[in-house]
C-alpha cells in the first residue's frame, strides 16, 4: 500500500467538511475493533514503491489511547497528520513517505490492545485513523503495551526501503506511561495471532523492529508522566536507550516526529532548527537534547 500523494488542497476541503469543529466521538464512531485494523488477522503490512512514490519511506506512529491519552488521536487527526505530511515534503529528510498509525493500550487488560492500519500516502490515511476504535482502557497496572507495536513492525510489516536499498524506516511510539516490558507469549496468539515458542523482553521486543527501523518514544506529559517522569523514562531507557524524547507539548507532535526524523537523517541539530518559529525551535530543542545525533544513525550507507 501506499498510492497517491498528500495534497494539502484536499486536505483542507476534507477537514472543512469532516474534522474541522468535530467533538472526539464525531471523529472517531467506532464502538469496537474493526477487523481490517485487528493485528491478528492481518498477515502483513506492505510499503512499495511505486510511480507515484519511486523510493518510499514507512514511518509508523502509535499512540496510546487509553484513559487521557484519546487526544494524541485527535490531535493526530486535526493537526498532526497534515502538518507531519507537509513538512515532510516540503523539509524533505526523507524522501516519499508512507506512514501507518496504531491505536496502543494494555495487552493485559484491553480488548483492543494494537490495532493498525496500512501504510498510506495520501488522505486515506485520515480516513483509516478514524476508523480506529479509542477503547479508552488502561489497566491502573502502571504501564502500557507499546511493545506490541514492536513486536507487530518487526514480524508483521515489510517495505521496499529495506528489501530494494537497506535503509530503515521511523518507528515512533507516543504515550505517557512506563512501558510493560515485552511480550508474553499468550499476547502473541491472542493480540498478533503469532505462534510463539515463547514471549519475549521489551529489549527483544525492540530488536525485532529495529532490523527495519529506527526506534524512538515520545513521552508526552500527560496524567501519569507529569508527575512521575523520572519512572517513565526509567523504564523507556532500560529498553530503548538514547532514543527517548520527552514532549512537554503534545500539539508540537508533528514537528518533533519530522525533527527527529531530520536528526537522525544527519542533519545538522542548527539547520533543522531553521524555519521553526522560535517557539516551536525551543521546544522542539528541549524535547531531543538527550538524543546522541552524532553518528547514531543505524542505516547502512
Amino acid at each position: 500500500m501506499g498510492h497517491g500523494n498528500w495534497n494539502n488542497a484536499d486536505w483542507e476541503r476534507y477537514a472543512a467538511g469532516s474534522v474541522h469543529g468535530r467533538s472526539r466521538d464525531e471523529l472517531f464512531g467506532a464502538r469496537r475493533m474493526d477487523d481490517r485494523y485487528d493485528p491478528a488477522r492481518i498477515s502483513v503490512r506492505e510499503s512499495r514503491d511505486s510511480a507515484e512514490n519511486p523510493l518510499s519511506t514507512p514511518i509508523i506512529v502509535g499512540v496510546d489511547v487509553t484513559g487521557s491519552m484519546g487526544f494524541l488521536a485527535e490531535e493526530l487527526v486535526v493537526n498532526g497528520l497534515n502538518a507531519t505530511f507537509t513538512q515532510l515534503l516540503d523539509r524533505k529528510p526523507v524522501s516519499d513517505p508512507h506512514v501507518m498509525a496504531m491505536a496502543l493500550g494494555d495487552g493485559f487488560t484491553d480488548a483492543a490492545p494494537l490495532q493498525a492500519t496500512q501504510f498510506e500516502a495520501d488522505l486515506r490515511i485520515v480516513e483509516q485513523l478514524r476508523s480506529l476504535w479509542l477503547e479508552g482502557g488502561g489497566g491502573g497496572n502502571g504501564g502500557e503495551s507499546y511493545c506490541l507495536a514492536h513486536a507487530f513492525a518487526g514480524l508483521k510489516t515489510v517495505h521496499d526501503a529495506y528489501e530494494k536499498r537497506r535503509r530503515r524506516g521511523f518507528l515512533f511510539t507516543v504515550g505517557d506511561e512506563p512501558v510493560h516490558d515485552g511480550v508474553t507469549q499468550e499476547q502473541f496468539a491472542r493480540v498478533l495471532g503469532v505462534n510463539a515458542r515463547r514471549g519475549v523482553s521489551g529489549r527483544e521486543a525492540v530488536k525485532l523492529a529495529s532490523q527495519y527501523y529506527e526506534v524512538f518514544h515520545i513521552i508526552v506529559d500527560g496524567s501519569y508522566a507529569a508527575g512521575r517522569l523520572k519512572e517513565v523514562r526509567a523504564s523507556w531507557e532500560r529498553i530503548l536507550p538514547q532514543r527517548v524524547i520527552h514532549l512537554k507539548d503534545p500539539t508540537k507532535l508533528a514537528e518533533t516526529i519530522v525533527s527527529t526524523i531530520e536528526l537522525a537523517s544527519g542533519r545538522d541539530p542548527d539547520d533543522v532548527a531553521k524555519g521553526w518559529s522560535s517557539t516551536c525551535a525551543d521546544v522542539l530543542a528541549q524535547a531531543t537534547a538527550r538524543l546522541p545525533w552524532r553518528g547514531f544513525l543505524g542505516n547502512d550507507r
